[in-house]
């Protein structure tokens, strides 16, 4: 039976409040969006019939119910890891195999991946296999699922494992400060994953193909050429073999960036659209924005590991989280599990920080593209996606990483060219 210290009463109380909160949004949000399903707004009527902007109401309600349930389930697994005995439970076990300090927690790591994995395993079927195939965006095979977990794992093992035995030397071996030179250790390794993922880890999950000559390509040409921006080559990526939703992305860095589009998208836009929705992914690097979320990763994992550094040496924080061993590599998987819980209350900003990001982006894709393209574009986005047009405020102020639609293209319609 766990102590209630009051680190304990904390956690507890935490945790309340983040559920209270989530809920009181989700339902807010389900709330709004069905209240709304009647109708399309008249902003979009021309362009999306009533019975997508149904099927977007539908999608998002299932979406949220289906998050209310897994959510309560995950607080329940949380629990049951931390003041439930779990940890201390598994850590015993693993103990008895001998094995080193650093290879205990090694495989401590691993044992308790694999069984979260399993854990969370009905979740990811049910969203892949209930619910995107209910609205037909699913388009993973039984095969192409199994065939993706089994390289995840065997990746997570040759890269994870060598940088999980890292992170944990540098804990036991290097002393007090040890959280300075784990942080050092990790930004140069996410620098260099940062480098080789377009290379040679996203080719493992996807098939990438040279953009074809053509109109679209010519614009985007042209489009790179007038905003100074070089990357190593324009992809295509068969996202059409696991979903049929569409996007585009930048990857990589340096000289090493590509620009990668979804099948998906490129079949549904037109190449002035196309141009115009690349035109706001570099606004995004022309304004800095990804130079400064690096900048914000960094700045964040070095006070994450200074706090950890701090927290070890703490009876409280292990006893007030159901753990009686104080091991390093007990420490850090306890600190990653918990500290969502205690930084989730600032997830407002980091989300008033990305809309702002959003619309300098927008306001960069306007001046060198049209706007009325790129509208055009967005509003074709969110009829393919079935992206709501009509979530909470609320909501989307706590949340959302992109203005809503309706704030987005009053917002792009003040650049629209006379």
């Amino acid at each position: 039976m766990v102590e209630m210290t009051y680190m304990t009463k904390f956690f507890i109380a935490f945790i309340c409040l983040k559920g209270l909160i989530e809920s009181y949004l989700d339902n807010r949000n389900k709330m709004h969006i069905l209240k709304n399903r009647k109708e399309v707004p008249a902003k979009f009527s021309d362009q999306i019939t009533l019975e997508d902007h149904q099927k977007a109401a539908d999608y998002s309600v299932t979406k949220i119910k289906a998050a209310q349930l897994f959510n309560l389930i995950g607080y329940g697994v949380l629990l049951a890891w931390t003041l439930g005995g779990g940890l201390d439970y598994l850590n015993t076990h693993v103990k008895t195999l001998g094995l080193s300090q650093l290879w205990t927690g090694v495989v401590f790591f691993l044992a308790f991946s694999f069984i979260n994995s399993i854990i969370t395993m009905p979740e990811t079927l049910y969203k892949t296999f209930v619910i995107e195939e209910k609205f037909g965006f699913n388009k993973t095979t039984a095969k192409t699922f199994i065939t993706d977990m089994i390289k995840g794992l065997a990746l997570g093992l040759i890269i994870g494992v060598p940088i999980l035995a890292g992170i944990l030397w540098i804990m036991d071996a290097l002393g007090e400060y040890w959280w300075a030179y784990a942080w050092a250790f990790l930004s140069v390794v996410q620098l260099l994953l940062m480098w080789i993922y377009p290379t040679f880890i996203a080719p493992l999950f996807n098939k990438f193909s040279a953009l074809e000559d053509g109109e679209v390509k010519d614009k985007i040409l042209e489009l790179l050429k007038r905003t100074g921006f070089e990357s190593n080559g324009l992809f295509v990526m068969d996202a059409s073999k696991r979903s049929g939703h569409g996007n585009a992305y930048f990857t990589g860095f340096g000289k090493n960036k590509r620009i990668v589009f979804f099948d998906t998208l490129i079949d549904t836009l037109e190449p002035s659209e196309v141009e115009a929705v690349l035109a706001h992914e570099l606004g995004h690097f022309k304004r800095k924005h990804v130079l400064k979320l690096m900048i914000k990763a960094f700045l964040f994992s070095f006070l994450g590991l200074f706090i950890l550094g701090q927290l070890m040496k703490a009876d409280w924080f292990f006893n007030g989280h159901g753990v009686s061993s104080n091991e390093t590599y007990m420490a850090l998987i306890l600190f990653t599990m918990v500290s969502g819980i205690y930084t989730f209350f600032i997830t407002p900003i980091s989300a008033w920080t990305s809309r702002k990001y959003e619309f300098e982006a927008d306001e960069f894709a306007a001046n060198n593209s049209d706007a009325a393209d790129l509208i055009s574009a967005l509003v074709k986005m969110y009829k393919d996606n079935a992206s709501t047009l009509t979530p909470d405020p609320a909501y989307s102020a706590f949340y959302h990483s992109h203005p809503p639609a309706l704030i987005r293209v009053n917002f792009l319609e003040k650049f629209l060219k006379k």
